[in-house]
């Protein structure tokens, strides 16, 4: 059974909790041109543009020479370069969000209490040194495990995927160049002299190696049938790979401004909660698309396909799967997303996007009102609105 309380009966109730759905679920889905507004807005209040934050480190000859040997793989179909294309341009999904939210809640946070005013006086645009700094290696440590991610099986390649050798190095270089920015990050959480955040950090990097060996089983054992778990173990490995970084990063935050407990958790809660809505909303976009080419295929172990199974039955999931197979045995997508849409598994995972970000915007509550407090909340409204 679906245990979290649907939208739409929340926003048809009364009281402080009804106010506040309605005015995050309210109004027309936001486009893409909206999520990058409400980036831009929020940059300006933490006093510079967060897509530059690893510019120090991607500016520096280790890594100037490793981009000279990525420029070789052009022409190939290594992953790595698409990688490398997202780092100078990435619209759509703005690869240095998890920065600029630590900012943000930084500001949001303010100086603890118990601060002594001589370092309140360091702060720039309401944020500590130490907190930007935070920042730019939370940026590192997420780039560096995309570029992991680039990482191809040599063992599943075929011809169609190019000559082997191309490969073997653009693997080298993925392997390479994402150990060099975990090192960075580590050279920088050491400069930090807080043995907490580090511990808090280094938690997270582990969390993100768990994740991505989740991740990789999937991959491994897709055989056009999702593996059968249901939503909560789908929560489980989504925290670990998609926002345990982001919500450590938040804590960590509020831990090297001296707050208490119960405002690292507040914070920490806020990221968790607002990177899995984000989550759960690029999972949903395939089934929103009104692209023509509506062949592309989807994954198969997305949120509206694992709650999909869930609601359906296992068996009925593999007939449905089977009854979308074509000729050659691929797998009709057009077929089986129709098939998906006309179930509840998508508004199923509306509804649990939904409930994440209601849960962030409650996280929030404990920060005074601010801009930065406001252009948090509007993060949470660009991630639970689809177009």
């Amino acid at each position: 059974m679906l245990r979290w309380r649907p939208w739409r009966s929340l926003i048809a109730g009364g009281g402080r909790e009804a106010r506040q759905a309605r005015r995050l679920f309210s109004g027309s889905p936001r486009s893409g041109s909206h999520w990058s507004k409400v980036v831009s807005e929020a940059e300006k209040i933490v006093g510079y543009p967060t897509s530059f934050m690893s510019l120090r480190c991607l500016l520096s000859d280790e890594l100037s020479n490793i981009a000279m040997q990525v420029r070789k793989l052009a022409g190939t179909k290594h992953p790595l370069l698409d990688t490398a294309r997202g780092f100078v341009s990435d619209s759509r999904n703005n690869l240095q969000m998890r920065g600029l939210v630590v900012l943000l809640i930084s500001k949001a946070a303010g100086p603890s209490i118990t601060t002594e005013n001589s370092l309140q006086n360091d702060m720039i645009s309401g944020i500590y040194p130490s907190q930007r700094t935070l920042a730019e290696i939370t940026e590192l440590i997420h780039t560096a495990f995309l570029v992991h991610r680039g990482i191809v099986n040599i063992g599943e390649l075929t011809s169609s995927d190019g000559p082997l050798k191309d490969m073997q190095f653009g693997n080298k270089l993925a392997v390479l160049s994402g150990d060099f920015l975990l090192a960075n990050a580590s050279t920088n959480l050491a400069t930090l002299q807080n043995t907490k955040v580090v511990e808090i950090m280094s938690s997270a990097i582990g969390d993100l190696v768990q994740g991505i060996y989740y991740e990789n089983s999937y991959l491994a054992e897709e055989n056009g049938l999702t593996d059968d778990i249901g939503i909560s173990i789908w929560k489980e490995h989504v925290f670990l790979s998609h926002s345990a970084l982001l919500a450590k990063s938040c804590q960590a935050a509020m831990e090297l401004a001296k707050h208490d407990v119960e405002t690292q958790n507040k914070a920490f809660n806020y990221g968790k909660h607002m990177s899995m809505s984000r989550k759960l909303n690029v999972d949903i976009q395939p089934f929103f698309s009104e692209s023509s080419n509506d062949s592309v295929a989807f994954n198969l172990n997305s949120a509206p396909v694992i709650l999909h199974q869930e609601l359906i039955g296992r068996e009925t999931w593999i007939k449905q799967v089977k009854e979308a197979r074509t000729k050659g045995n691929l797998i009709d997508y057009s077929k089986l997303r129709e098939a998906i849409k006309a179930g509840k598994g998508v508004t199923s995972a509306i509804d649990l996007c939904r409930f994440h970000g209601n849960r962030a915007l409650e996280a929030l509550e404990c920060f005074p009102p601010s801009e930065a407090r406001s252009a948090l909340e509007n993060i949470v409204c660009a991630v639970t609105r689809w177009s």
